[in-house]
């Protein structure tokens, strides 16, 4: 008998794989995130990871169709999606006549991008998008709904350092207007986009080398760069109404943003504007946003988003404006997970290991049905091994409680249950153990997912 070659088992570079109880964390955050989605209102789609490319390419150019997956089929050309946003456009336009509109919906599922993989960044990973979609027109105080829902899902998940930080694109084309530079006014937005990174000296240079003055420049970035209150930064902002159009109405949208924002509840402590953000991507016409984590901000933005004005102008001749954010949740999770923020403690795949103590192992299943009836997530431990390799399954696995039913247990029609992060050890009735293990577990279950700061 001739023997097999063993293929290497390996991952594409690029592609996260989590263990176990990793994924397990991993998955409590996307519920999170899906909870406070749904309270919010918002539908769940889900749109397929295969379109034809000319759907997923209609707006793309430049680096980023480089980065798309793409191949041939058949006589049929397809793209792997690229985020979630176009895919979407797709759909309001294909299904308009069915949805209601103001349309919210929410979507989390994996995109792709083949760009050069690095730590953080990944050529396959999940965003959990949200967008308010209008027919003709959009009230902007759904502009200042997404920074509440942004608050919502980081104070859920136990992060509080983090900042909202909000702009305008029409103050920004407005002082380009101004300053003569509206022909130039994608490039610049590219470049102001960069400025956290290569700091106020290297972007000037940049602006410069675009072919904008000297003068100019130093204006634009003092302006950019100037911080201090919302109420202080829009009053500023004030001494340069009057003169153009689109600045003014960015400023009043700005103001407008502001003012809601706060009676939706989050405090001022986690939102600012800051003149700087820009948002690189074109199609964004209005308000933008970009959340950052204050103790690092070298991550980088953890949530972004903005208002467009016609998201599904290359799909159908309807006006559908939106305002939506996105969370890059794969990266988000590797940054969490790498500077330890995370609750270990909530990564059990059970609440309870029933480890049978005799052959007969009809009364574990018997008492399994009934604890998750009871809403317990519940392991029977079935092989026969030592009783030291029975506890250590469950603390590898990190099970809180451990059940054992021995003959003395069954006999008494009782149970032993042992919390295994105390160590406390009762031998009660399966009622009273229920109990005692729900009235625990609902303090952990209460527990915030991020827990370092």
């Amino acid at each position: 008998m001739s023997k097999k070659n063993i293929i290497t088992p390996r991952t594409l570079s690029g592609f996260m794989e989590l263990p176990p109880q990793e994924q397990v964390l991993f998955e409590r955050i996307k519920r999170t995130l899906e909870t406070t989605y749904q309270m919010y209102g918002f539908f769940p789609i889900d749109t397929p990871v295969l379109e034809y490319s000319e759907i997923l390419l209609a707006k793309q150019a430049g680096e980023t169709e480089k980065q798309v997956y793409r191949f041939k089929k058949g006589d049929k050309d397809i793209a792997m999606r690229f985020d979630l946003t176009v895919p979407l456009a797709k759909y309001a336009a294909k299904n308009y006549s069915a949805l209601t509109f103001p349309f919210k919906r929410y979507a989390i599922g994996k995109v792709y991008r083949g760009e050069r993989a690095q730590k953080g960044r990944f050529r396959e990973f999940y965003q959990a998008d949200i967008d308010i979609i209008g027919d003709g027109s959009l009230s902007i105080v759904n502009d200042a709904e997404i920074p509440s829902i942004i608050y919502t899902i980081f104070t859920d998940l136990g992060l509080s350092n983090f900042t909202i930080r909000l702009n305008n694109r029409k103050v920004l084309n407005g002082l380009f207007e101004m300053n003569g530079l509206s022909e130039n006014a994608t490039d610049i937005m590219r470049i102001i986009d960069k400025i956290d990174k290569i700091g106020v000296e290297e972007t000037k240079s940049e602006l410069i080398g675009s072919g904008m003055e000297e003068n100019t420049a130093d204006t634009l970035l003092e302006l950019m760069t100037y911080k201090d209150t919302n109420e202080n930064i829009l009053a500023k902002l004030e001494t340069y109404t009057g003169s153009n159009e689109t600045f003014d109405l960015g400023c009043q949208e700005l103001k407008d943003v502001v003012y809601y924002i706060g009676k939706f509840g989050v405090p001022e402590s986690n939102y600012r504007i800051d003149l700087s953000i820009a948002r690189g991507l074109d199609y964004y016409t209005g308000t933008v946003y970009e959340t950052f984590v204050d103790d690092h901000p070298e991550i980088g933005s953890v949530c972004s988003g903005g208002r467009y004005d016609n998201l599904a102008e290359y799909y159908t001749k309807k006006n559908l404006p939106g305002v939506g954010m996105s969370i890059g949740l794969t990266r988000f999770f590797y940054v969490l997970n790498e500077y330890q923020y995370l609750n270990t403690k909530l990564n059990a795949p059970a609440d309870v290991l029933i480890i049978p103590m005799t052959d007969d192992m009809s009364s574990a299943v018997s008492i399994s049905a009934r604890l998750r009836k009871e809403g317990l997530r519940t392991q029977i431990y079935m092989e026969k091994k030592k009783f030291k390799a029975k506890i250590s399954y469950a603390n590898k696995l990190s099970i809180p409680y451990a059940m054992f039913l021995g003959e003395d247990e069954i006999r008494d029609d009782k149970v032993t249950v042992k919390n295994m992060y105390t160590g406390d050890q009762v031998t009660v009735s399966l009622d009273e153990a229920i109990t005692v293990m729900q009235e625990s577990l609902a303090g952990l279950e209460a527990e915030a997912i991020i827990t370092k700061e």
